[in-house]
């Protein structure tokens, strides 16, 4: 090769050289400010780092940053009612046992069996669950229908369903029950009807003060006033702090002032000489319940020969029979009157009935002779 072809040569590999350098230097002055401090940066920084994350760009988010936020915008499903009854199995089953064990002692209509109803009434409902329904359960549906209507919003709602599958179970079962054959819940399920009527097991009977059919029919209307004025003074005031004065379940709490054990105190002893005095007079929920049962679909049957006999209304204790007549909203289907209509013994209709049979028996032998 000459002088003048190497000349040519490596004139030429020097202007790529320079064009090179001039397209790089292009580059460089285009790309942004922020990029070239952290290539920088990333420059500077020593080799046992290089697997970490530059100071300059913590503010800048990386894919799994994103990735991140795009997980907590997210919300999370709501659980099913699968998911929700099973967190709250063991009320619902020991609801539905104490359920079962109510309707089993009340078709049965075996005296034993609604002792054991009443003892597991106070015990599981009172002391255990101290859950029963009251005149703030009244306030809650009147709300819940005023809300509705868009009257107002009133204290008192109902509880949260989604967290209270036990409470809307119980509370459904007194008011199917209710409808379909009576007070049930008012003779078998709240727990302080159950601790007067076991008070009346054991008291003597010579201590019983009898009231008499005329007051006692007057007094019945009592709760139905205190019923009113309860609902009367809530819309008015809007506040449902004083149900513990009109109800003494707060007892199964054990926390009550020195006045609420007070009254207390004098309801259970006067309860001791008045059969169920509370359940009877003065309880406005048994007002609101009577009212209720007024649309009971299964009625207590009744023989021809009732229009006749005062033995039942002699034996019932809540004073729910008047001149033979079953006052639908005063009856707790307390099995008295059924258990006589099955007694061979003392009911006159069976009596009469094998007076009939003998008769038809002496006549068809005094026909064949």
């Amino acid at each position: 090769m000459t002088a003048a072809a190497r000349l040519r040569r490596l004139g030429a590999a020097t202007l790529r050289a320079l064009a090179l350098c001039a397209l790089l230097a292009s580059v460089s002055s285009a790309q942004p400010p922020g990029a070239r401090d952290a290539s920088d940066a990333r420059a500077a920084q020593p080799a046992d780092d290089a697997g970490a994350r530059p100071a300059d760009t913590a503010n800048v988010p990386t894919a799994n940053d994103a990735l991140a936020l795009s997980f907590g915008d997210e919300e999370d499903a709501p659980p099913s009612l699968l998911e929700l009854a099973k967190g709250q199995a063991l009320d619902i089953a020991l609801f539905a046992a104490f359920a079962t064990l109510v309707m089993v002692s009340f078709f049965r209509k075996s005296v034993r069996l609604r002792l054991v109803t009443l003892v597991a009434s106070v015990l599981y409902m009172g002391f255990y669950k101290s859950q029963l329904l009251s005149i703030v359960n009244v306030f809650g549906s009147l709300s819940e229908l005023l809300a509705v209507t868009k009257v107002g919003t009133f204290a008192g709602g109902l509880p949260p369903f989604a967290y209270s599958l036990a409470w809307y179970a119980f509370a459904i079962f007194s008011v199917v029950t209710t409808v379909l054959w009576g007070r049930i819940y008012c003779g078998r399920v709240c727990a302080f009807g159950a601790l007067t009527q076991l008070i009346d097991r054991v008291v003597p009977a010579r201590w019983r003060v009898t009231v008499p059919a005329a007051l006692e029919q007057r007094a019945s209307y009592v709760k139905y006033g205190i019923l009113l004025a309860a609902i009367g003074y809530w819309l008015a005031t809007r506040e449902i702090t004083f149900y513990r004065y009109i109800e003494p379940f707060w007892m199964f709490t054990r926390e009550g002032t020195t006045l609420l054990w007070i009254m207390l105190g004098v309801l259970l002893v006067a309860s001791v000489f008045v059969r169920n005095l509370y359940c009877r007079f003065l309880c406005p929920l048994g007002a609101a319940l009577g009212l209720l049962s007024t649309l009971t679909v299964f009625k207590i049957k009744r023989w021809s020969e009732c229009s006749q006999c005062q033995l039942c209304e002699k034996t019932c204790e809540w004073g729910a029979i008047r001149k033979r007549k079953i006052i639908l909203a005063e009856c707790v289907r307390c099995d008295d009157c059924e258990i006589l209509y099955d007694d061979k013994e003392r009911c006159p209709h069976w009596l009469l009935d094998i007076k009939r049979k003998a008769r038809a028996v002496a006549d068809t032998i005094t026909a064949s002779r």
